[in-house]
């Protein structure tokens, strides 16, 4: 009687080996296919301090169909479950519940692009954060003096202080982080050129240096004319002139501006009218890419005053006020 009991417990202690054997065999299988999604690709954010369940939970939220219980006992018995990391991930057709959670503990997280083109105003740049679902909007609605204090500038205005870029983070990160890093490499880039410029410039200080920049981004777009639309600038400084450049008048008139300048926008006065003042407007008017401030410390020496566009994208430069005229009226007016 003892051997067949002892027997009858072996043979039950190895049906619950097969049986548990089985089972694991049975559960890794399922965690080697496919989990159904309601999309070929399924974008889900895991917040900060989030359990495995409730990242499962987040995830069925976003149309991952994974059932909680068996994710969470699967991070657990592989020791994942201390090393998920929080952020934006990208579930794709054909993944199996264990590469979604190798993912996540890799941290292989979706990445965002958002490229600020050189020119763009602040204005223009706030607009793309705003629009923007990827980005967190924790500055909607603040007005320009809160955001300099939140960004940490002593400053009348952020115009120009934004290094113009693409720049790349984790959908749902804040736009003032963003913000902060435009202004970080604004700062850099500007200190960097400054201490290389040219000597005898007629400019004081690197935030000239940067107004100067934003004009000659927007009065020319072709690399070949930069330095030299900077040298007619720099002349005119030296010489005393007004600058006369219409990117600042229309910059002036914000959105009075209506698409084309008339005879009385050039004679309104504002502290941007380049027609009515002498010296460089009190803000940049834009944020300049590194190649206008290059160019506004290196500006080419010449005895050019006055140019104009040939309708090509190039300048058309004079010595002269009598030339700039024939200019005038052979590039504008369309006149022989």
């Amino acid at each position: 009687m003892k051997k067949f009991l002892r027997s009858a417990v072996w043979l039950m202690v190895l049906a619950l080996l097969l049986a548990a054997a089985a089972a694991a065999v049975a559960a890794w299988w399922g965690w080697q296919r496919a989990v159904p999604m309601r999309a070929p690709v399924v974008d889900y954010l895991i917040e900060r301090g989030s359990t495995p369940r409730q990242i499962a939970q987040a995830m069925q939220h976003a149309g991952i169909d994974i059932p909680a219980s068996a994710f969470v006992a699967l991070a657990r018995f592989s020791g994942q479950d201390k090393h998920l990391k929080a952020g934006a991930y990208e579930a794709r057709q054909g993944d199996t519940p264990w590469q979604l959670l190798q993912r996540m503990a890799n941290g292989d997280m979706t990445l965002v692009r958002l490229t600020f083109p050189e020119g763009w105003t602040f204005a223009q740049i706030r607009a793309a954060l705003d629009a923007s679902p990827q980005v967190r909007h924790d500055t909607l609605g603040m007005d320009e003096p809160a955001l300099l204090a939140e960004l940490g500038l002593d400053a009348q205005s952020a115009e120009g202080l934004l290094h113009p870029d693409t720049y790349v983070f984790v959908p749902g990160s804040s736009d003032l982080d963003i913000l902060r890093r435009a202004v970080k490499a604004g700062q850099q880039i500007l200190a960097q050129a400054w201490a290389a410029r040219d000597p005898d410039l007629p400019l004081d200080a690197p935030y000239q240096a940067l107004i100067l920049a934003s004009i000659i981004e927007k009065e020319t777009g072709h690399g070949g004319d930069r330095a030299r639309v900077a040298g007619v600038f720099a002349n005119r400084l030296r010489a005393g002139m007004p600058l006369q450049t219409d990117p600042t008048v229309i910059y002036g008139l914000g959105p009075d501006y209506q698409g084309r300048l008339r005879k009385k926008d050039l004679q309104r006065d504002t502290p941007w009218n380049t027609y009515t003042r002498t010296g460089l407007p009190p803000t940049p008017i834009a944020n300049p890419g590194r190649a206008a401030l290059e160019a506004a410390l290196h500006p080419e020496r010449h005895k050019y005053y006055y140019f104009v566009s040939r309708g090509d994208g190039t300048s058309e430069f004079s010595t002269n006020l009598g030339a700039h005229n024939r200019a005038v009226a052979k590039y504008i007016l369309n006149k022989p």
